[in-house]
């Protein structure tokens, strides 16, 4: 461990907040923060997002347009022109070449400091213009000593905020740099830093602030500089560390314990249900229930992750862990983030349940008054045994009598808020209910391992029996009329075909099909055959109207946006059709083809696609093309479009990076664990003082 963190005391610094910096006051505080930065040394962690080679003269002559350089030259002629709007003109030469520089906001006073005769020290990018190069706007100073100096180090572009101007945001990361060295404790072991070649804080911090003129400017710009890793190593394991707590802390609480009920198979509800069933689970399903159940025997929450593939079979799972609860003597409740998919769980929930006397309680947004109330006075009483729903099972009216068992459906989509307001609902004193969240979206397993750390994690690969393999397609929007043929083809033979689209109506800005016009063109080229519309604008009762007839045959053709994402389950539908595929991720498009393949009959995806498609698009769909395995698509998905929507970062307080990349820093995953556990057993110091450096008031989340 390194000097400052053998101290094992936080050094003190004489900046404690963000005002005791030279030309900082309350309201520039506030524009801060909007950065992120709330206190002194939250400046050193905004990364630039490039940089600018201020170091040396570049001769007018060898610019090129483009070229960001730094001038110096001396001004031919300074005059104003009008032309479209008033314009202050400086020509300028070098002895190489001459160029203009042009101001469109100036003052007098800067109109008369830029003489001629003067000679001006410039920065800025070249461009084409009238007269030949010139550069808009350009930092300047005038200078009377042509040996003074040039900058020494490459110059930070740092992200910015309103308010807040490069160079002011230069100024406060210098006055941190220069004068408050004590604010970089180095909580690493040195042992660490030596064998991932990495170097210390101080030094990264210094290297990315103040790059030398001869740094790898490449490797900065792409993130994988030694600096740049050492930051990104210690943000990661400050989260691993984040949810590490989260598990001991869950493990100190108490939960109900429910074992199995001895010698009685009447009252195992879980048994009963597996019986009635009229299919057998899989082997992976009950290897998953058996881990369940075993963790809802134990007194203390569980918090376990189930994960597996569109179709593989977790709802049951669900229901069957629901109803292990139940048989307990405590209500279970399952949140699932759509309206359409809640009443997915709902309507299974209800054919499974009903036969074993299982009372089913039903909570979303759009019920009415007298239906909510019922409800909301069913589940105080404990006379509902499982509650679905959207968010609405965990608003502030809603009393449980014993709610023993949380299940979260697609849990990436709830934010931190949403998940811990569900968990505080059962509290009682130092008791928490038990916690299931599930996803179809897998995770990569190094992924899970390092930012899934608060939870046991099960996996669903195997796929039921009878699930059909999905012919997929790629299709230019051009041939969109033999699409057409073919779903009329199809309805003949009694299947049917959803169309997903990803607009409602019209846009003026995004040049995308839309539902209401396809539903009008699909109408009027399928005569005879029963086109239906559905989108998220509707009522719940006429969605629900709609899906019913789409599943009785009623509905032939489906035309909906992404609403139908997850949560419907129609055996006899075959055909999905996408269209602008090229715009969606791997990751929902995989999802929407999880529609169909749910019957004894083939089942096929057409991917419609406006050209030309970029090379990530073509990547992307190529993918689909050539795997219907999930594990492979989220690994792929990962890689082209980041941890964002596999792990829901927007929306998970513990997941903000401001420096690391899950996906480029993927190198560092496997070191995490070994590091945290270092860190716990030899110093506890270093963990809080990670923590509180990167994740601060992000803590506070640390109960979910």
């Amino acid at each position: 461990m390194t000097q400052a963190a053998n101290s094992k005391v936080l050094n003190v610094s004489k900046l404690t907040s963000l005002t005791d910096l030279r030309g900082v006051g309350p309201a520039l505080a506030e524009k801060l923060s909007k950065l992120g930065v709330y206190k002194p040394e939250d400046l050193l962690f905004i990364l630039p997002l490039r940089y600018e080679d201020r170091t040396r003269i570049t001769p007018i002559g060898a610019l090129r347009a483009g070229d960001r350089a730094v001038i110096e030259a001396e001004i031919e002629l300074t005059e104003v022109a009008y032309r479209g709007r008033r314009t202050l003109m400086c020509r300028v030469f070098d002895g190489s070449g001459s160029m203009t520089l042009r101001f469109f906001y100036f003052s007098r006073a800067q109109q008369q400091g830029l003489a001629r005769g003067k000679r001006v020290r410039c920065y800025g990018e070249a461009r084409k213009g009238p007269t030949g190069l010139e550069i808009v706007h350009p930092e300047y100073r005038l200078i009377t000593d042509t040996s003074a100096p040039l900058e020494a180090h490459l110059t930070p572009v740092y992200p910015s905020t309103e308010g807040v101007q490069q160079g002011r945001l230069r100024n406060l990361i210098s006055q941190v740099l220069d004068d408050n060295e004590q604010l970089l404790t180095d909580w690493l072991p040195e042992s660490l830093l030596q064998d991932q070649n990495l170097p210390t804080l101080k030094a990264a911090v210094h290297t990315l602030h103040r790059p030398p003129a001869d740094a790898q400017l490449a490797q900065l710009l792409a993130g994988r500089h030694p600096a740049q890793q050492r930051l990104a190593m210690e943000e990661i394991l400050a989260h691993h560390l984040s949810l590490r707590q989260i598990r001991q802390r869950a493990q100190r609480l108490q939960a109900g314990a429910m074992p199995l009920p001895a010698n009685d198979a009447t009252k195992d509800l879980t048994g009963r249900l597996l019986e009635n069933l009229s299919f057998e689970l899989t082997g992976d399903q009950r290897k998953a229930l058996d881990v369940i159940r075993a963790d809802l025997a134990k007194a203390h929450p569980m918090m376990r992750l189930l994960q597996g593939d569109v179709g593989c079979g977790k709802t049951v799972v669900a229901a069957a862990a629901a109803l292990h609860a139940v048989s307990a003597g405590y209500q279970a409740v399952i949140m699932a983030p759509t309206e359409l998919l809640a009443e997915q769980h709902r309507d299974n929930l209800q054919t499974w349940l009903k036969p074993l006397g299982v009372e089913l309680a039903w909570l979303s947004g759009a019920l009415k008054d007298k239906q909510r109330t019922q409800a909301y006075a069913a589940i105080a009483a404990g006379e509902a045994q499982v509650i679905v729903g959207t968010h609405a099972v965990f608003q502030t009216a809603v009393e449980y009598k014993k709610l023993g068992l949380v299940i979260v459906d697609e849990q990436h989509r709830f934010g931190v808020h949403q998940r811990l307001s569900l968990m505080e609902k059962g509290a009682s004193g130092s008791h928490r209910p038990h916690q299931l969240v599930m996803t179809a979206t897998p995770i990569p397993r190094t992924l899970a391992m390092t930012m899934y750390a608060d939870l046991d994690v099960s996996v669903i690969r195997e796929m039921p029996p009878g699930r059909q393999a999905i012919q997929t397609v790629a299709l230019p929007d051009t041939r969109r009329g033999e699409v057409v043929t073919r779903v009329r083809a199809a309805c003949g033979e009694g299947q049917r075909a959803y169309w997903v689209c990803p607009l409602i109506g019209e846009s003026e800005v995004l040049d995308f099909q839309d539902a209401e016009s396809t539903y009008a063109m699909l109408t009027e080229a399928l005569t005879g055959i029963h086109v239906g519309l559905i989108h998220g604008r509707m009522r719940a009762d006429e969605k629900e109207q709609l899906m019913k007839a789409f599943s009785a045959g009623d509905i032939q053709v489906l035309v909906a946006t992404t609403v139908i994402e997850v949560g419907v389950d129609v055996p006899e539908a075959t055909l999905m059709i996408i269209e602008n595929s090229e715009r969606m991720g791997l990751a929902q498009l995989h999802q929407l083809r999880g529609r169909v393949g749910r019957g004894a009959q083939k089942s096929a995806c057409v991917m419609l696609y406006r050209g030309p498609l970029s090379n990530h698009a073509t990547e992307r769909l190529g993918v689909m093309r050539e795997t219907g395995d999930g594990f492979v698509i989220a690994q792929k998905d990962l890689e082209l479009r980041g941890p964002g929507e596999v792990l829901g970062k927007r929306q998970t307080g513990l997941m903000q990076m401001r420096v690391a990349d899950l996906i480029r820093d993927a190198g560092l995953l496997p070191h995490i664990q070994e590091v945290a556990l270092q860190l716990l057993q030899e110093h506890p110091d270093a963990v809080a003082g990670i923590m509180h450096r990167w994740i601060g008031a992000a803590g506070e989340y640390g109960n979910v």
